[in-house]
C-alpha cells in the first residue's frame, strides 16, 4: 500500500506542474520495473493521480483567470463562447485530450483560463492515460536497459529541445489570452460573459 501511495504522490506532483515536468510514463515504467506491484494497479493509480493533478492544475489556472485584465477576460470569454457554440469542437477536444502525445499541462491550463468545464476533459485524459500507461508499463522490459528515472528527470530539465518546447508551449498559452478572439469569432454570448 505504501508503494501505491508513493506512486500516487509522485505522479500527482508531476501533473501539478504547468511546465518542465518529467514525462509521467517514465515513472510508470520505473515502478513497473522496480516494484512487485501488479501492472494493472500501477496503471490505474498512475492514471488517477495524473488526472487528479491535471484537474487541480486547471482549477489553479481558473483562479488565475480572475486576476487578469478586463480585456483579457473579454478575449477569453469570446474564445470560450466560440468553442461552446459547436458540439463537434467539444468532441474533437476530448479526443485530443484522450489520444494526444502533446504535453497536457498547457492544454489543461488553457481549459482553466477559458473557464470551460474541466471534468469532461479530465475524464477523457484519464481514459487516454489508462491506454498509454498500459502500453508503457507492459513494454517496460524493452526500455529497461536504456532508462533510469534520474536520466529521464535530468533530460526533462536540461535538454535544449525540451526546454525550448516547454517555453514555446508557455508562450502559446500567454498568446491564447492575448488573441482578440472577439474580433475573430464575434463577442461572447451573454451567458458566457457572466460565467
Amino acid at each position: 500500500m505504501t508503494e501505491y501511495l508513493f506512486l500516487f504522490a509522485v505522479v500527482f506532483a508531476i501533473n501539478l506542474l504547468p511546465a518542465f515536468g518529467p514525462p509521467t510514463w517514465s515513472v510508470i515504467v520505473m515502478f513497473g520495473l522496480s516494484t512487485d506491484l501488479p501492472i494493472p494497479g500501477i496503471v490505474v493509480v498512475g492514471a488517477l493521480a495524473a488526472a487528479f493533478g491535471r484537474f487541480l492544475l486547471a482549477h489553479g489556472f481558473r483562479l488565475l483567470s480572475f486576476r487578469v485584465s478586463e480585456e483579457t477576460k473579454y478575449n477569453l470569454a469570446a474564445a470560450r463562447s466560440a468553442f461552446m457554440r459547436k458540439k463537434h469542437h467539444g468532441w474533437a477536444a476530448l479526443g485530443l485530450f484522450a489520444l494526444s502525445p502533446v504535453p497536457s499541462a498547457q492544454l489543461f491550463a488553457a481549459i482553466g483560463l477559458t473557464n470551460i468545464r474541466i471534468l469532461p476533459f479530465t475524464a477523457a485524459f484519464f481514459a487516454g492515460r489508462l491506454v498509454s500507461y498500459s502500453i508503457y508499463a507492459g513494454s517496460a522490459h524493452l526500455v529497461a536497459e536504456e532508462l533510469t528515472l534520474a536520466d529521464t528527470f535530468r533530460e526533462a530539465l536540461t535538454s535544449p529541445w525540451g526546454i525550448a518546447f516547454q517555453i514555446a508551449m508557455l508562450a502559446m498559452l500567454v498568446a491564447l489570452a492575448k488573441i482578440p478572439w472577439a474580433k475573430i469569432f464575434g463577442p461572447a454570448d451573454e451567458e458566457q460573459k457572466e460565467s
